[in-house]
């Protein structure tokens, strides 16, 4: 007789296919679980037995949903949420603990966080701080991040969040450059690089009122350009929280600058009260507290 098919779901297969789902491979599935990704392949396995489907095409360069699997996907989601929600709201005599995923862009990661992680993890043992910096925004209303630091006045009401700093931007040049430039001289600009004009507001800025302008270097990262005009090959526009880390830079009077822009922190209603988000939250609050314009 043949083998009969289970139809009794395990719950913790399903945990494992949401987190595969998510990160789109067995070894970033298996670090986010904490366990090997042996492990992570035969609870799939077992669920696609256990459900007589194919939940995952395997491809060269990772996990792919199949039809089948993206009609579960955000069953298994809200799963994982509201068993991440009861996890997280149980208060621990030790304090808060967990891993807490926090969004911005690297030019705030480097220059305004990482000095003062100490700060704002002390007497904070059980949380791990994870930092995102990559380009892609984080959606916090998929729980991609927990917390988040933004440039502009958020558009979506859904969220919940403060204004905690305002940053202004200026032209910098070396000093040898500057004179050049107040003597009437042509220098050429440092900017980003063309495939960043869609993602960076920036790049986008200097694009529309600079255009024509020259460009000597061109790069995606804002440190390239401050250490590129530090070295005297040109201005760069910069933000001056940043430029102030390179005392060889001197702002100049190159037209119009960007206007100011607004960081923001946000976060989704329900993650507020959570112990080891709202930790976070109130040490980033208390350090922008003294940063009120960068």
């Amino acid at each position: 007789m043949a083998e009969q098919k289970r139809t009794d779901i395990d719950w913790e297969d399903l945990r494992f296919f949401a987190a595969l789902a998510r990160h789109g491979s067995l070894s970033a599935a298996a670090r986010a679980l904490k366990v090997n990704h042996a492990t992570v392949a035969r609870r799939i396995s077992a669920l696609e037995m256990t459900l007589g489907v194919q939940l995952f095409e395997r491809r060269p360069d990772g996990y792919v949903l199949t039809v089948q699997g993206q009609s579960i996907s955000a069953e298994t989601t809200s799963m994982a949420t509201a068993a991440s929600v009861i996890r997280d709201r149980l208060v621990l005599p030790e304090g808060p603990s967990g891993r807490v995923r926090l969004t911005t862009i690297r030019s705030v990661a480097d220059l305004l966080l990482a000095p003062h992680l100490g700060k704002i993890l002390d007497g904070l043992p059980g949380i791990e701080l994870e930092i995102l910096t990559d380009v892609r925004v984080h959606s916090l209303a998929h729980r991609e991040a927990d917390i988040a630091l933004r440039l502009g006045r958020p558009g979506d009401s859904d969220l919940t969040g403060k204004r905690v700093a305002t940053i202004t931007h200026g032209f910098y040049a070396s000093e040898a450059v500057a004179a050049r430039w107040r003597n009437g001289e042509a220098v050429p600009l440092i900017g980003f690089d063309l495939d960043s004009d869609l993602l960076i507001a920036e790049a986008r800025w200097l694009e529309t009122h600079h255009a024509c302008h020259p460009y000597s270097v061109r790069s995606g990262s804002a440190i390239t350009q401050a250490v590129a005009a530090a070295g005297g090959m040109g201005v760069a526009m910069l933000q001056r929280f940043q430029a102030r880390q390179y005392p060889s830079l001197t702002e100049i009077d190159f037209g119009a600058v960007m206007p100011d822009r607004e960081l923001w922190m946000l976060a989704p209603p329900g993650l507020r009260d959570v112990p080891r988000v709202s930790a976070i939250w109130e040490r980033l609050s208390i350090l922008f507290a003294g940063m009120e314009t960068l």
